[in-house]
């Protein structure tokens, strides 16, 4: 009589996680160059390894988000999926923030303890880093130099190619971008979103200059430089309603996501506490704690290379902290998604949807 016994193969754990292999592979230069091993060696080497192997679960989640959002059709379960994925790297990021903290209770004398045997490795060249920097949308303009040369340079001729097939395919950044663009809250029949909603601006601005000029702590030069700063606001509300400037705006670089998709993330922002607005939302947060996440990151890194070094030169051969720090700005990805904050109006000033429209953005049974 046939038996299921033989339908699986046995697995131990050991094996199943390949753990000769893992365990093995912590192999301390300075044990072979010295007579005694410089002992904080085998920290750097395994919290390094342990970035890569979340570099690798980080790539996993995001190539997988970007497959279901360059998908003709997105539906509901497609942005549910996401944002469960996408959280999962914010909460990776944040583990990969902890790790510097394990890495800075090894002090600058035992990192120079065995420092002469990484030349000339660097975590410029993590293959993988580069991988999730081009998969959120990093572009190249953008980038920081390496010494003078390409990000790619560091890498064999068949990684580099990858990384450009890489940037030739679609991102994050443009799979959220054609998402948002593709969107239907875009058009919204007799609805004329974008007039009312620059009314509200204007009665905004107009409440604010009001307090500012009636406000009796306030000095008369003071009260000259706040609605200068005020002004200020107005014409970047002004760049939002005027599609040719804003258009101008992105020709120069000083904006990179389109305009249609702006408006699209303004209306979710404003309208999130609808129903069919909640996922969209939060599906917009998730790609902002990632920024925020991977920016925190790199100024931490960067700090611990000062604390570390000093204003030595990287390994690899950057000017090392100068280089890390300038990146945690410069590198930003989803910096259009941040600025919607500056567009966002008080929810006493926001126009009211028409009640057809109201009812689409509802959920069907609570509207019979």
């Amino acid at each position: 009589m046939a038996t299921n016994e033989g339908k699986y193969s046995t697995v131990h754990y050991r094996n199943y996680l390949k753990l000769d292999k893992i365990l093995s592979a912590q192999n301390l230069r300075s044990e072979v160059q010295e007579e005694n091993a410089a002992h904080d060696e085998m920290l750097f080497i395994i919290v390094h390894q342990t970035y890569e192997l979340w570099f690798k679960q980080i790539i996993h989640e995001l190539q997988s988000v970007v497959k279901l959002f360059t998908m003709e059709k997105v539906d509901e379960k497609t942005i549910g999926n996401s944002i469960i994925r996408l959280e999962r790297v914010v909460d990776i990021q944040k583990i990969l923030i902890d790790q510097i903290g394990i890495m800075e209770t090894m002090t600058p004398l035992d990192f120079l303890d065995f420092r002469k045997y990484l030349f000339p490795a660097s975590g410029f060249q993590s293959f993988q880093f580069r991988k999730i920097e081009n998969l959120l949308g990093l572009e190249t303009p953008q980038r920081m130099t390496y010494n003078g040369c390409p990000y790619s340079s560091v890498f064999s001729p068949e990684k580099e190619e990858e990384l450009m097939q890489l940037e030739k395919d679609t991102s994050l950044f443009e799979a959220m971008e054609g998402w948002l663009e593709r969107t239907p809250f875009l058009k919204l029949g007799s609805f004329n979103f974008l007039e009312e909603y620059k009314k509200a601006v204007g009665r905004m601005l107009d409440t604010e200059k009001k307090a500012i000029k009636s406000s009796e702590y306030l000095t008369e030069h003071e009260v000259e430089m706040r609605i200068k700063m005020l002004e200020g606001t107005d014409n970047y509300f002004g760049v939002v309603l005027d599609k040719e400037k804003y258009l101008k705006m992105q020709e120069t670089g000083e904006i990179r996501m389109s305009y249609e998709a702006t408006i699209s993330a303004l209306f979710i922002n404003l309208y999130r506490d609808e129903p069919i607005l909640h996922l969209p939302y939060k599906l917009l947060m998730c790609m902002i704690e990632i920024d925020d996440a991977l920016t925190t990151w790199r100024y931490r890194h960067a700090q611990m290379v000062l604390r570390m070094l000093g204003n030595k030169m990287g390994t690899g051969g950057s000017s090392g902290h100068t280089y890390l720090n300038a990146t945690a700005q410069k590198h930003m990805i989803f910096k259009d998604l941040h600025n919607i904050s500056t567009l966002l109006i008080p929810r006493s000033e926001i126009p009211k949807l028409p009640e057809s429209l109201e009812k689409q953005l509802s959920y069907y049974y609570t509207n019979q």
